[in-house]
């Protein structure tokens, strides 16, 4: 063996020090391109988590020093009717967004996926709510939906049909709300499932044609099954935004009226913000990344069992 030794040594194969080893590895390069990203998540995500769960724990309003009240914050949440109905006003702007903002998307997508005359211009135009600034999205709906100048309102009187108060009114402010968010989150949906649908092998397409499948049976059983992936990601990624509504609510209602759009992440402002109960906001927030946690695991867990993921 010593002898064996000496001869690699001798033709220059001897094994390279330990530093020059580590410096060169592809795990030290892979770490230097994501240790950034790291850092950023770390200080603006997971210590604010646990600043957060601490806060909670607390009677605090950001002013006088903070003091140790144990569970009280999260056994007052579990008494709170206001927070109960923060709670149902966003379970159901969820249930109407996701699916109706992801169906739309689809069927976009679709229209959207064929080479016709200006087909960047109509793309584009799909996609320019996505860039558009939420404050100027929210001024703008609040002008088009004014109960008394709204435009909408005069075009439903130009058909005949009754007006209607929009905002201003406890049963359809929410939907409008639903409505404003749609329209201004479509275009990311679409983008996603363009992407997806110009991924999909033609051969498939045209074998399913030969075989003499029709448009919606190749649609069903070869379209949508590959776009499980991205169907995942959009139901996932719109259901964690969805339960975040905030900038929308803030800018059009504020929580109004009468409380009916009130969200969890707006009622969460209203206590720590506007209450300086800073405490009982961080238990609201904790509850609420607990929540989204769970509700993510599951979808992600479904997603599995029935997503199909081409190799």
């Amino acid at each position: 063996m010593t002898a064996l030794a000496e001869d690699t040594r001798a033709v220059g194969l001897e094994r390279p020090p330990l530093w020059r080893r580590v410096l060169g590895s592809d795990q030290l390069a892979g770490w230097a391109f994501v240790t950034p990203a790291v850092i950023l998540i770390a200080v603006f995500a997971v210590i604010p988590i646990g600043w957060a769960a601490l806060l909670s724990f607390q009677a605090n309003n950001l002013l006088a020093p903070a003091h140790y009240i144990g569970f009280a914050n999260y056994q007052a949440l579990a008494k709170d009717p206001a927070f109960r109905s923060a709670v149902v006003h966003t379970v159901i702007y969820t249930a109407l967004f996701v699916p109706i903002s992801i169906g739309g998307a689809l069927g976009l997508a679709v229209a959207l996926n064929r080479k016709i005359r200006g087909i960047r211009f109509y793309r584009l135009a799909v996609f320019v709510p996505v860039v558009t600034s939420t404050v100027a999205t929210g001024i703008i709906f609040l002008w088009l939906l004014d109960p008394t100048f709204g435009i909408v309102n005069y075009f439903l009187h130009a058909v005949g049909l009754p007006q209607q108060k929009f905002l201003q009114d406890p049963n359809q402010a929410l939907y409008c709300i639903v409505g404003v968010t749609v329209w201004e989150w479509l275009g990311f949906d679409v983008i996603i499932y363009l992407a997806a649908l110009q991924g999909i092998p033609q051969d498939l397409m045209e074998a399913a044609e030969i075989d003499g499948a029709s448009r919606w049976s190749t649609f069903r059983s070869v379209v949508l099954p590959l776009l499980g992936p991205a169907t995942l990601f959009l139901v996932v990624w719109s259901t964690i935004n969805a339960l975040q509504l905030f900038d929308e609510v803030y800018v059009m209602t504020r929580g109004g009226p009468i409380g009916s759009t009130t969200a969890i992440v707006f009622y969460l402002y209203q206590q720590a913000f506007s209450n300086f109960s800073a405490g009982y906001g961080a238990a609201i927030a904790v509850v609420l990344f607990l929540a989204i946690l769970v509700v993510t695991l599951v979808q992600l867990w479904i997603g599995r069992r029935r997503v199909y993921y081409a190799s």
